[in-house]
């Protein structure tokens, strides 16, 4: 697992290093999904957060983000935030719908065209899964999953690498079940692995596998995430972490985001809000208790992404659900 790297002062976001290379990934990203979705809403937000000093930029095919993640980076290079491109780190990720050996960097190189870039910093397989050729979209038939050829998807990924177009290659919503079977045909393994993590999903047993083999945890939905169906958000309104934050006089935001960070994780969280973005960053000049962190690991454990989440209700898989499905068991 990588080790933090940097300072401690609040206004300064520690890095860790990921990868063979030890390539510098900030602890604290921005996530570009969100829903509704408001293109302008997203643009301002990435401009404000690289205002802040945020340098780790998450976007994805799926997302429909990667043009405004570009035009923003251009714009902070216009207006003096970041004196290049190479000042940021930026993560793209290619989706089930394209997760076929022939369409791996053609995806890519679309990508690329949208962020208006040579490069990207990581380039991530979104989800263990392949699903008839289309364009990216969520509430996939559950008819058009096809077996995945991980080995082949794998050399395309490695191929994006050796090209030069991505610097590091990795994957999103593998258990460990998932990168057994990639390690065991990789000849670049992958560098980072791209999950949900909270207090609420803490992950111990994916953790300690991914430290064993050297790939970095990135955590996605740190705050708890979204949902299309339910107001419930469990890590906000989790009774334990409410409790937490207010004896230490921070945000239950701020309690969660902390806990990730002394996991050994980088995460990427979603606020359109330029003051949230900078709460979500003052976190590196104070540590939790042993007893908050006894308590955190008492919480009951709910995951809420899972594959169900991204297919249409009906219809008969053309493989078995458990297969392509992201819980660690």
């Amino acid at each position: 697992m990588a080790s933090p790297n940097g300072g401690s002062r609040a206004s300064e976001i520690p890095e860790f290093l990921a990868g063979s290379g030890g390539r510098p990934l900030h602890a604290v990203g921005v996530g570009t999904s969100s829903f509704p979705f408001v293109a302008e809403d997203v643009r301002d937000a990435v401009l404000a957060a690289l205002e802040l000093g945020y340098r780790h930029l998450d976007t994805a095919s799926l997302y429909g983000s990667e043009q405004l993640v570009g035009d923003a980076v251009a714009e902070a290079a216009r207006r003096g935030v970041i004196a290049s491109r190479g000042e940021v780190f930026v993560t793209t990720k290619v989706w089930c719908t394209q997760c076929h050996p022939h369409l791996v960097l053609p995806s890519l190189k679309d990508s690329l065209q949208k962020l208006q870039m040579e490069y990207v910093d990581l380039y991530l397989v979104h989800w263990p899964m392949s699903v008839k050729p289309s364009k990216p979209h969520l509430s996939m038939k559950r008819q058009d999953i096809v077996p995945m050829d991980l080995r082949g998807v794998w050399e395309a990924m490695e191929e994006c690498h050796r090209l030069g177009l991505a610097k590091m290659i990795g994957v999103s919503n593998f258990t460990t079940k998932k990168l057994m079977e990639l390690l065991a045909v990789a000849k670049i393994p992958p560098s980072v692995n791209q999950v949900e993590l909270n207090p609420v999903w803490q992950q111990k047993k994916l953790i300690e596998f991914c430290r064993e083999k050297g790939i970095h945890v990135t955590a996605y939905s740190p705050l708890g995430g979204q949902s299309r169906t339910s107001n419930i958000n469990a890590v906000l309104q989790s009774e334990v972490l409410n409790e937490i934050a207010e004896a230490r006089g921070k945000s239950v935001a701020q309690i969660s985001l902390r806990w990730i960070y002394e996991q050994g994780a980088s995460m990427v969280a979603k606020s359109m809000k330029k003051e949230r973005l900078k709460e979500n960053i003052e976190i590196f000049d104070w540590e939790l208790t042993d007893e908050d962190r006894f308590k955190i690991a008492q919480i009951p454990q709910h995951k809420k992404v899972t594959v169900l989440g991204i297919l249409s209700p009906e219809g008969v898989p053309g493989v078995d659900l458990s297969e392509v499905d992201v819980v660690e068991v």
